[in-house]
C-alpha cells in the first residue's frame, strides 16, 4: 500500500523548483492563476508570494517578514466563477486553481499626529482625530477582510462607546495590513483608531504593577550591576544557558 504523504511533505515537494532549482518536469501538481490579468502555471502548494516569484515577479516592496506578522503583502483575489472578493496575506495563503490576483502595494490612510500625554481619556479623543469613526454602519466588511480573523467591527463599536480596554484587547493581534480600511464603505481607518485606543488605554487605563516599581527601585540602587556586567561579557553559549534558566514573570 502506497504511503500517504503529509501535507507538509506535499508542500515541500511543490516548493522544490523555487527553493532548490529542481527541473519543472519533477513537479507533479500544477495550478493556473492570474496575476494582474496574466495567466501563469505554477506548482500547487506554494503560497501566493512564492507562486508569484516562481512566475518571475520580483518583490521590491509589498513583502516583509514573509511569516504573517508585518502586514506588507496585502492581496485581493477572486476565483473563476465566483463573485466573492477575498482579502488575504500573500505569504500566508496557498494558491488555488483559478485564482485571479491583484496586489495592493500601498493603501493610503491618514494617521493622526498627537501627543498622548495631552489627550483626555474619553471617546471624544477618538472622534477628534478620527471623526469617520461615527460613520460605521456595522456592515462587518472589515471583519470579513481581516486575515487575522479579528472581530474588527466589534472593536470599532467598542471604540464608539469609549471602551478603550475592549478595543485594546480585541485589536491586540492587528498587523496593520490595511485590508479592513481598503474594504470599508465608510472610509474608516480601523487599525489607526485601534492603535490610538491601545495607546490611550496603556497610558491612562492601566495601573503600574507594584512589582515593576519595586524592580525599578532595585535597578536604581545598583542591585543588578554585577549581573549586567556578567551578561555583557558572556559568549553565545553562556547567553543561551542564561536565557533557558531565566526567571519568568507569573501570568
Amino acid at each position: 500500500m502506497k504511503e500517504k504523504k503529509s501535507i507538509m511533505d506535499r508542500i515541500a515537494e511543490s516548493n522544490k523548483s523555487v527553493t532548490t532549482g529542481i527541473d519543472e518536469k519533477d513537479i507533479k501538481h500544477w495550478v493556473k492563476i492570474h496575476v494582474m490579468g496574466k495567466a501563469y502555471r505554477v506548482p500547487a502548494g506554494l503560497t501566493i508570494m512564492q507562486a508569484m516569484e516562481f512566475a518571475g515577479y520580483r518583490f521590491i516592496r509589498s513583502a516583509g517578514c514573509r511569516a504573517g506578522f508585518c502586514g506588507a503583502c496585502a492581496t485581493i483575489y477572486r476565483k473563476a466563477g465566483e463573485y466573492k472578493l477575498h482579502a488575504v496575506m500573500a505569504c500566508q495563503t496557498r494558491v488555488e486553481d483559478g485564482m485571479f490576483l491583484v496586489q495592493i502595494p500601498f493603501a493610503p490612510a491618514d494617521k493622526a499626529i498627537y501627543d498622548i500625554n495631552q489627550q483626555k481619556y474619553h471617546v471624544g479623543t477618538l472622534l477628534k482625530y478620527y471623526p469617520e469613526l461615527a460613520r460605521c454602519v456595522s456592515c462587518n466588511t472589515c471583519t470579513k477582510s481581516c486575515p487575522q480573523d479579528l472581530e474588527v467591527m466589534d472593536y470599532i463599536q467598542d471604540a464608539i462607546k469609549g471602551d478603550f480596554k475592549a478595543v485594546a484587547q480585541e485589536s491586540f493581534d492587528c498587523i496593520q495590513c490595511g485590508l479592513c480600511a481598503v474594504r470599508c464603505p465608510a472610509e474608516i481607518v480601523q487599525y489607526h483608531i485601534a492603535q490610538l485606543a491601545r495607546r490611550m488605554f496603556g497610558r491612562y487605563g492601566c495601573q503600574e504593577p507594584e512589582h515593576l516599581n519595586t524592580r525599578l527601585k532595585e535597578i536604581e540602587k545598583g542591585k543588578y550591576d554585577d549581573a549586567w556586567d556578567k551578561f555583557l561579557k558572556a559568549n553565545i553559549k553562556e547567553l543561551e544557558k542564561m536565557y533557558a534558566a531565566r526567571e519568568r514573570e507569573p501570568d
